[in-house]
């Protein structure tokens, strides 16, 4: 099948699809005209491709897991997957704590700002309270 009907079959743009055969995620053959040419197992893997994405996998790690996975998306044990998914568990949590670190920030600054009128100025409290100080 041309790249225009596997994008429609997945929901997927064809600059998208282009995009997983430049990083290695699908091996479309090339007709005599230069076309891609893909095959009916491709929707199955594009939609396997989408699903590894949602669960925050980048394409490096999907390239790996990719050929350990079942028609269900289920991740079988392969050499070196389970300590790639791993890795990517790590790295998420850090960025979760990162996040969760900026988000107490900026509660923290709302919660000030809050305090001081909510226009950045001193509320006459504030300014009785900062005169005092």
């Amino acid at each position: 099948m041309l790249i225009g009907e596997l994008a429609e079959r997945t929901g997927t743009s064809e600059r998208l699809l282009r995009y997983y055969e430049r990083a290695g995620l699908l091996r479309p053959e090339r007709l005599p005209n230069g076309y891609r040419d893909y095959a009916d197992s491709d929707t199955v893997a594009v939609r396997r491709i989408r699903a590894l994405l949602t669960a925050g996998l980048p394409t490096r790690v999907i390239r790996q897991v990719l050929p350990c996975t079942t028609g269900t998306a289920t991740v079988q044990p392969c050499p070196g997957v389970l300590d790639a998914l791993r890795d990517q568990l790590r790295v998420l949590d850090e960025r979760a704590a990162e996040l969760a670190a900026a988000r107490e920030v900026l509660r923290e600054t709302i919660t000030d700002t809050e305090g001081r009128g909510g226009d950045g100025r001193p509320s006459r409290g504030g300014e009785a309270a900062e005169a005092r100080s």
